[in-house]
């Protein structure tokens, strides 16, 4: 995340500093840390033996799985996703509609992610961890707020619109 849409946001959207925004991240964390559950002490949580997939999925939405072992697999799939699409996209490889119609496709399991996160923050060791996972989540949507503010009003300086000639309307 934030691999090409932050030096973006700093050097031609220009909204705010960096130190505006590592003040918005630790009053976020302040705020995810006092909202975040107590750790669960009573170890309720389903071990990952002999579970298919589907039963994961399952657990995972009910809140009954440890927090690492719902947010880290996803968060490296998904910060791979939008490594390789920005990047594809920056090189000419993607249209700019074929860039849009990634991140909507990577939106509905995003949405899965960050319910399963907030249900499963209390089966963890610390409030820190969980409210780092909360407050990872949350930088998520704003990256995809990001990314919609540079796909609306500043495609040419995001995407190769020179490479692009069937989408080429898209970068106005």
């Amino acid at each position: 995340m934030f691999i090409y849409s932050l030096p973006l946001f700093f050097t031609q959207i220009q909204l705010s500093t960096p130190l505006d925004l590592l003040l918005i991240v630790l009053f976020l964390f302040v705020i995810s840390y006092l909202t975040a559950p107590s750790p669960n002490k009573n170890g309720e949580c389903v071990s990952l033996k002999g579970l298919s997939l589907y039963q994961t999925l399952i657990f995972a939405w009910v809140g009954h799985l440890k927090l690492w072992v719902v947010f880290w697999p996803f968060f490296i799939l998904l910060n791979i996703s939008l490594f390789i699409t920005d990047t594809l996209a920056i090189q000419g490889n993607f249209t700019v509609s074929s860039w849009d119609e990634i991140h909507f496709i990577l939106l509905t399991p995003i949405l899965f992610w960050t319910l399963s996160i907030w249900r499963n923050s209390a089966n963890t060791h610390s409030r820190v961890g969980a409210a780092a996972a909360r407050l990872s989540v949350i930088t998520v949507f704003f990256e995809y707020a990001l990314k919609l503010v540079i796909r609306d009003d500043y495609p040419r300086i995001f995407f190769s619109c020179q490479d692009i000639i069937l989408d080429y309307a898209a970068c106005f």
